[in-house]
């Protein structure tokens, strides 16, 4: 008896080695960045927080085999482009994607430093890896999403609105995103971190994204928390409305509370409501 005990936790501990080494990382450019971004310190990581990014790359959960639905989600996580919230608006959805068939590349971006237009490079790099490599995931090139989250919101949102025929995503989800540049309703940091003091109103325009829908800008899921105090509501409401103005497909989900960066939190009030929504809304678009 004892002997079958320890045989199947080894094969419970050989099985849960190999799901936590599922995911595979790959460099956004093997030949080198196309642009430094100006940083010297070392990337740094403490408690799931990223800073110093100046080498991009990508990690791939794949779809669970059983339930593959052929999707495929890129994340771009948020943090006010100044780093990256790693774990909850990343791997942790990532994971949970995986485990509802679905595949997820998390996206280590670029910090800009004032560098602007480094993030979209990269997030635009890393649509063309995933539709390269299609085949090979076993995913549909013709569902791929972009996600992001505050900072990371504004990147998905500006693929979202600025892509090619290779880039372009066929849905974005968009939780507590950073939309409009305008200073009545944006979070400045994430403004200040992109543009540094190159504020022009050309640039203003470009990355105000809401400005920037048009009737080929693809559905789009947006969540906010009504009370969220760092990026207020305005910046998905403005985001909803342009795309209805242009009859593109859209959806928003307002919480009444949760404020700003839940994530995956399970803490959030909405948390269960919030993963049937995403699933949903995925499966329907």
């Amino acid at each position: 008896m004892k002997t079958m005990v320890v045989v199947l936790s080894l094969m419970l501990m050989s099985s849960l080695a190999t799901a936590q080494t599922n995911e595979f990382k790959m460099k956004l450019w093997p030949d080198g960045t196309l642009q430094k971004n100006g940083i010297t310190e070392p990337e740094k990581t403490v408690n799931n927080w990223i800073s110093n990014v100046s080498v991009p790359d990508i990690t791939v959960y794949p779809a669970s085999k059983e339930k593959n639905t052929g999707k495929t989600v890129l994340i771009c996580p948020g943090g006010g482009y100044a780093g990256l919230a790693a774990k909850h608006e990343g791997s942790d959805f990532a994971k949970w994607f995986s485990e509802n068939g679905i595949t997820a590349v998390v996206l280590k971006y670029r910090m800009p430093n004032h560098h602007y237009l480094l993030p979209l490079e990269d997030a635009r790099q890393a649509m063309r890896i995933i539709r390269k490599n299609a085949a090979s995931w076993g995913v549909n090139p013709h569902e791929v999403g972009v996600m992001g989250f505050s900072a990371g919101g504004h990147l998905a949102s500006t693929l979202l609105t600025h892509f090619d025929s290779i880039t372009r995503p066929d849905f974005g989800i968009l939780f507590y995103p950073v939309i409009t540049f305008n200073p009545a309703y944006t979070h400045q940091g994430s403004v200040n971190n992109l543009l540094g003091k190159e504020q022009t109103l050309t640039l203003i325009t470009y990355f105000s994204n809401e400005e920037q829908v048009t009737r080929d800008t693809p559905p789009t899921l947006l969540l906010h928390s009504d009370d969220d105090k760092a990026v207020p509501v305005d910046n998905s409401l403005s985001f909803y409305k342009a795309l209805q103005r242009n009859g593109v497909h859209a959806s928003i989900y307002i919480f009444p509370t949760g404020e700003h960066g839940w994530g995956y939190n399970t803490s959030f009030p909405y948390h269960e409501l919030m993963k049937s929504v995403v699933l949903e809304w995925i499966g329907k678009n």
